[in-house]
């Protein structure tokens, strides 16, 4: 079963956000609003967010700003910048801050969707790749496993490739080996 991912939306504009609110709700994310950019920076702070939807302009402190902020001590959350007025400096800006991509309101949900299942996919991947790579630097720790047989060893290690990813695993064999 796949964990429920976090989303915070950031924009000042309440109709907006509430409206993000109920769609992505219903996509299965768990929400959490701010109203500007000042406030994404402090919860950003305070608690991981799987990915952030943050408008770029906002009265207090504008997205741009709260965008380089959070790079500045996570730079791999993921962040998409939205806007309703869009042009292709902006856009260069944003993505040259270090938005994962840009999107203009009013917002195409489908693309909303296939823009933030990528990133998210994209994020999931980076996470294993970087465990992946502690695990071979590490070695496999083999705890109270007392087989050694190659074919243990492989599976063994095989168990450690697939054990931080949500993919499904079919175990066969005999009756009665111990599966």
């Amino acid at each position: 079963m796949k964990s429920e991912k976090s989303v915070l939306v950031v924009d000042d504009d309440r109709g907006h956000r509430t409206m993000l609110r109920t769609l992505l709700g219903g996509w299965g994310y768990r929400i959490t609003e701010a109203d500007d950019g000042g406030a994404a920076i402090e919860l950003a702070q305070q608690k991981p967010f799987d990915l952030i939807l943050m408008d770029i302009r906002m009265v207090k402190v504008s997205g741009l700003q709260a965008l380089g902020e959070i790079r500045r001590y996570n730079p791999s959350i993921p962040i998409i910048i939205m806007t309703a007025y869009s042009s292709v400096e902006t856009a260069r800006e944003a993505l040259k801050s270090g938005a994962y991509d840009y999107l203009t309101k009013p917002l195409d949900f489908d693309e909303l969707k296939i823009v933030m299942d990528r990133v998210l996919e994209h994020k999931q991947l980076r996470e294993e790749n970087k465990l992946l790579k502690e695990n071979l630097r590490q070695g496999f720790d083999r705890g109270k496993i007392i087989g050694s047989s190659p074919a243990m060893v492989n599976l063994l290690e095989l168990v450690a490739k697939v054990a931080a990813s949500e993919a499904g695993v079919l175990i066969t064999g005999e009756s009665g080996t111990g599966k």
